[in-house]
């Protein structure tokens, strides 16, 4: 008997595009059925960050084929999405004008606001910056480099080739910076920013909404016709879910290229939002609190393939956390809004010719973990609560040393998700109402790691404060 009662996952990252097979009771995945296609953004020293989009579609669409040739496309009754947040194509009537910028791209200009601009206002209404990250910065950018007639994201054209049918989802709305989040809805005075009409953006859908597989698509994959298909949730969203943190007593860290620590809440009574966190939406009836980070995963990558650190050393398990002498401040890619500190502000303090690879690379963890925990803390205090903590993502699973290394951080105990493909697990979950459980290790903080990093924390926060201070100062 063919299998029955499954979910297909499209998770559309930055480092890859993969399509998995979930159980639709908990959406844990199906073994072996999994097909990813590597991606490989195009950088410059002009400061763009971008994705080819035709290269990208078709190799999540080969990711299909090869489900397909495994016969995990049997049984299949929804089809979901998970998709990286603030990405950015514009169009006209004969398709993409440019190629997809990511989050990453530093490009933008600063547009002209009247001057009863209120920007504590805008972000409480929108959860977002009037910063480079968002649609009302990049849009009016975009205007004055191409005759463009819409906008639209990554995860709004990939909906629509499946479909045929140009919407978006609440939840990837949020994450452009023009959405009003109490009424679900583009927000007028940023659209006002950004230069355009509504008309120009996709239509924002409830999300009850459902789509169907494209006529086109019956012969390539039969056993999808007729299979709904589910708007896509943003991969921060859905990473806090797939973890367990569906609630407002649980913070959600996940590592995966970049990192962030969240907590989903009721949009209805939602708390004050703090002018250093941002806030975007899980679906029609709640949010997502938190903070970024743009140094994760791409640093420990990068560190391993600058050390030529082989697979037995690409952990600092000599090392004892907080022990190292080196401090490091990691602004590699930069800092997320509001803080303006530029990629390739990344420092390290101490060195002297005793330190060795290992040394530089747990710098590096505990200055991450670091950074993570100043939002956790932030959370803390907006919640009135000392939050419960689920470690996810890829580099969380990647690493004992950093699991470690963060409940030390943190000082308090942690519960690790089992499941590496937390983004795929959550948008299932947020499309089915499941609430799935960490299913992992449970690490308490050691006493001993905990104070080596108690004593490390003023220095490290010291040294930051001037590395913030010098960026600014090499930028003017």
């Amino acid at each position: 008997m063919p299998p029955t009662d499954r979910v297909l996952a499209l998770d559309l990252g930055t480092s890859s595009a993969r399509a998995l097979v979930l159980s639709s009771s908990d959406a844990s995945p199906v073994p072996g059925a999994l097909a990813r296609h590597k991606i490989t953004p195009t950088y410059s020293t002009g400061g763009s960050a971008t994705i080819d989009l035709h290269a990208y579609v078709e190799g999540l669409l080969g990711c299909l084929d090869e489900l397909q040739q495994g016969g995990h496309l049997d049984g299949i009754t929804e089809i979901v999405l998970s998709s990286q947040w603030h990405s950015i194509v514009a169009l006209d009537n004969g398709g993409a004008l440019t190629p997809v910028i990511t989050w990453a791209d530093t490009r933008s200009v600063a547009p002209r606001l009247d001057p009863a601009f209120d920007e504590h206002a805008f972000h409480a209404r929108t959860g977002a910056w009037l910063h480079r990250l968002y649609w009302p910065r990049r849009i009016p950018w975009l205007l004055s480099e191409v005759d463009a007639t819409s906008f639209a994201g990554l995860p709004d054209l990939v909906l629509e080739r499946l479909t045929g049918e140009r919407v978006t989802s609440v939840s990837i709305a949020s994450g452009t910076g023009s959405l009003d989040l109490a009424t679900g809805e583009y927000d007028a005075e940023a659209l006002a920013i950004a230069g355009v009409t509504p008309d120009r953006l996709p239509e924002i859908v409830p999300s009850g909404w459902t789509g169907v597989l494209a006529a086109s698509f019956a012969r390539r994959w039969p056993g999808l016709v007729g299979v709904p298909i589910h708007p896509p949730t943003g991969d921060g969203a859905a990473s806090n879910v797939g973890t367990g943190g569906y609630d407002e007593s649980t913070a959600a860290v996940t590592v995966g290229t970049s990192a962030a620590v969240r907590v989903v809440h009721p949009i209805d009574q939602a708390p004050e939002l703090p002018w250093e966190l941002w806030r975007y939406r899980v679906d029609d009836k709640r949010a997502v609190t938190g903070m970024a980070f743009s140094a994760a995963g791409n640093l420990h990558a990068w560190l391993t393939k600058v050390l030529q650190l082989d697979e037995a050393h690409q952990e600092p398990t000599d090392v004892e956390i907080g022990s190292s002498r080196v401090i490091a401040i990691p602004f590699q890619a930069g800092t997320r809004p509001p803080e303006t500190v530029p990629g390739g502000s990344g420092v390290y303090f101490g060195l002297s010719f005793d330190d060795e690879a290992a040394d530089l690379l747990a710098a590096s963890l505990q200055g991450a973990s670091l950074e993570i925990d100043r939002g956790l803390r932030m959370l803390d205090t907006l919640f009135d609560r000392q939050l419960e903590v689920v470690l996810g993502g890829g580099g969380i699973d990647a690493s004992a040393w950093w699991r470690r290394c963060l409940t030390a951080t943190f000082a308090r105990p942690t519960d690790v998700c089992a499941e590496a493909e937390v983004g795929a697990r959550g948008a299932a979950a947020v499309a089915l109402g499941l609430s799935p459980t960490p299913g992992g290790e449970h690490l308490d903080p050691a006493p001993a790691d905990v104070d080596r990093i108690d004593l490390l924390r003023p220095r490290y926060q010291t040294l930051r404060s001037l590395a913030v201070q010098a960026a600014q100062e090499l930028t003017k």
